[in-house]
C-alpha cells in the first residue's frame, strides 16, 4: 500500500512525493520481525520503549519509522537518508489507525465472535467451532490452547494476540474465504486495546470470578475491562450473557445490541433443565423460545452445561437449526486439558484440568463429586507472579471438596516454589493434604495412592506442556507423565 494512502488523515505533516509513493509491504511494532520495505511504529511501554529498538528495526529492513517526538537523532542512533521518520503525537493511536487500514479492515469481511469471562472461554470456542462445522461453514479460532484455521494448527502465544497479530490473522482468514472467527477475549487484551478495530458480530460472557487481580487490582476494575467488549458491540450484533452470573446481569443494560440470556437457576431465554451427570458425560433438556431439545454431551459437570448453553444460545442467534446445534455439541468429545480423561487399566479415573482459580477448582471438584461418592485425590498448586490472594482460597476449595490433596508446584516463575506452597496450605482447615514440591513426584504419589473406582484430578496446567521456573522452562506434558507412571 502506498504510504500516502496508508497515513491519509492520520498523519498530516508534510511528506515528500517520493516517500508518499513508497510501497509499504508490512507494518510492525516488533523490531525482531522482518521489516523489509516496512513501517515500524516505536511504541512507548511500561518496561521498554520502542525507540530503543529503532536501530534493530532498520537493520531488519524497516524504511519508515513512526515515533513520538521531533528530531532525527534517536537514542544515539543517526537515521540514514534512505529512512523516513514520521514524528507522531500518539504512536499507539497512529498504529491503531493504520493497522486496520493496512489489512483492509478484515473484521468487516468475516463474522468475529468474542468469548470472554474468567472460566469456560476455551470450551465455548471449541463448541462454537464444532457447531459451525456441523452447519457446513468454515471457522478460524484464536485461543489459549492454539490458533486454528480449519485443519491447520498454529501455536498460541497469548490467549488473545496483539493488535497487529489479530488484524493479520483476520486478513488471512478473509483471503482463505473463511466464514467465522471465534476468539477468546482476555481482560488484559481488552484493557490494552489489542482488540481495537475488530467489529464483533457477537460477544459471549461466561462468568466473572476472582482472577488476575495482580493486574486489575480490584474485581470492579476486572469487570470494567470485561465490559469493554459489550460496550463496543454494534447495534446489529448480539450479546450472549450468563443470566445466573451477577456480573452478567450488569452487562445486559450496557449493551446496545440485542441480547440472549442463558441460565440454569434463574429465568432466561435459553434454559437448561432435567440435568443428569455420569462419569462418561452429562444430559440435559435445553428450553428456548421455539421449543425444547435433549442433548447428551461427553462433558461433565454443571459448569460445562453453562458452556453448552452459551454455545447453543449463540447458534440460535444465528438462526442455525437446533438439530444442527445439537449435532455440533454432541460430536465434540473433549477439549484438551479441560476435565480431559486419561484412559488406564488400573480401575480408577484420571482427569487433567486447567482449573487454576478457586472458582475453577471448585466447579471441577463439585462436578466430580456429583458423579461419584468415591474418594477424590487432587494434585494442584498456584502459579508464581500472579494473584497471591487466591492461593488460600484454592486450598479452601480443595479442603472442602477433595478427600485428599497433594499440594505442589504449578508454574512458579520467579517465585520460590516452597513460598507459594506455604501461602496455599495456610488455607487448609483440615489435615487432609500433604506437600510434594516436585510436580512430577506429586503426580506419581497421587497415582500410587489411588484405588479402584477412585478419582485422581491433576489441576492447574491442563493443556500446557511446559513448566516455567525463574531462569528456565522445562518440557512437562502431564498426560505423558501419567502414562509413564502407569507403565511402571
Amino acid at each position: 500500500m502506498r504510504l500516502s494512502n496508508l497515513i491519509d488523515g492520520v498523519y498530516t505533516k508534510p511528506l515528500s512525493a517520493s516517500w508518499g509513493d513508497f510501497d509499504v509491504l508490512n507494518v510492525s511494532c516488533d523490531s525482531r520481525q522482518t521489516q523489509q520495505h516496512g513501517l515500524f511504529v516505536a511504541l512507548p511501554g511500561t518496561n521498554f520503549d520502542g525507540q530503543d529498538f529503532i536501530k534493530d528495526a532498520i537493520a531488519q529492513g524497516a524504511r519508515i519509522i513512526a515515533k513520538q517526538g521531533a528530531g532525527r537523532i534517536l537514542r544515539n542512533t543517526i537515521i540514514a537518508e534512505d529512512v523516513c521518520v514520521l514524528d507522531v503525537d500518539d504512536p499507539k493511536y497512529f498504529l491503531r489507525s493504520i493497522g486496520s487500514r493496512f489489512y483492509n479492515y478484515p473484521s468487516n469481511q468475516i463474522k468475529s465472535i468474542g468469548v470472554t469471562g474468567t472460566n469456560g472461554k476455551t470450551t465455548v470456542t471449541y463448541l462454537i467451532e464444532s457447531i459451525i462445522q456441523a452447519a457446513g461453514r468454515s471457522c478460524g479460532v484464536i485461543g489459549t490452547i492454539n490458533y486454528r484455521i480449519n485443519d491447520q494448527i498454529l501455536p498460541s502465544k497469548n490467549t488473545t494476540p496483539g493488535f497487529l497479530d489479530n488484524q493479520s490473522y483476520l486478513a488471512q482468514l478473509v483471503r482463505l474465504g473463511v466464514d467465522y472467527c471465534v476468539m477468546e477475549v482476555s481482560s488484559h487484551a481488552l484493557d490494552q486495546g489489542r482488540l481495537d478495530g475488530i467489529d464483533f458480530s457477537a460477544g459471549i460472557f461466561t462468568n466473572l470470578t476472582q482472577d488476575h487481580l495482580d493486574y486489575h487490582k480490584t474485581m470492579e476494575c476486572y469487570f470494567e475491562a470485561k465490559s469493554l467488549l459489550f460496550k463496543s458491540l454494534d447495534p446489529k450484533s448480539v450479546a450472549v450473557i450468563n443470566g445466573d452470573d451477577v456480573y452478567g446481569a450488569r452487562l445486559v443494560p450496557i449493551s446496545r445490541c440485542s441480547k440472549i440470556t442463558y441460565a440454569i437457576d434463574h429465568p432466561a431465554q435459553v434454559h437448561a433443565q432435567n440435568i443428569s451427570y455420569q462419569t462418561d458425560g452429562s444430559d440435559c433438556d435445553i428450553v428456548f423460545s421455539s421449543g425444547k431439545i435433549r442433548i447428551h454431551t461427553r462433558f461433565i459437570g454443571k459448569h460445562n452445561i453453562y458452556n453448552i448453553l452459551a454455545a447453543f444460545s449463540w447458534g440460535i442467534s444465528q438462526s442455525i437449526s437446533p438439530e444442527i446445534i445439537r449435532q455440533g455439541i454432541e460430536q465434540l468429545h473433549h477439549v484438551p486439558g479441560r476435565l480431559e480423561p486419561v484412559d488406564n487399566k488400573k480401575g480408577f479415573f484420571i482427569f487433567i484440568d486447567y482449573a487454576h482459580t478457586d472458582d475453577g477448582l471448585l466447579n471441577v471438584l463439585k462436578s466430580l463429586r456429583a458423579i461419584s461418592f468415591q474418594r477424590i485425590i487432587l494434585v494442584f498448586g498456584c502459579g508464581g507472579d500472579r494473584d497471591r490472594s487466591k492461593r488460600p482460597k484454592m486450598a479452601h476449595a480443595a479442603c472442602s471438596w477433595a478427600d485428599y490433596s497433594i499440594v505442589t508446584s504449578d508454574n512458579p516463575r520467579s517465585e520460590d516454589p516452597q513460598a507459594i506452597i506455604d501461602e496455599i496450605v495456610a488455607g487448609f482447615t483440615k489435615d487432609n493434604y500433604e506437600v510434594c514440591v516436585d510436580r512430577r513426584e506429586a503426580i506419581g504419589r497421587a497415582l500410587a495412592l489411588a484405588q479402584k473406582n477412585q478419582i485422581v484430578l491433576i489441576a492447574g496446567k491442563g493443556h500446557e506442556d511446559y513448566q516455567i521456573f525463574k531462569d528456565h522452562t522445562i518440557a512437562f506434558n502431564e498426560r505423558r507423565i501419567i502414562e509413564e507412571f502407569l507403565q511402571d
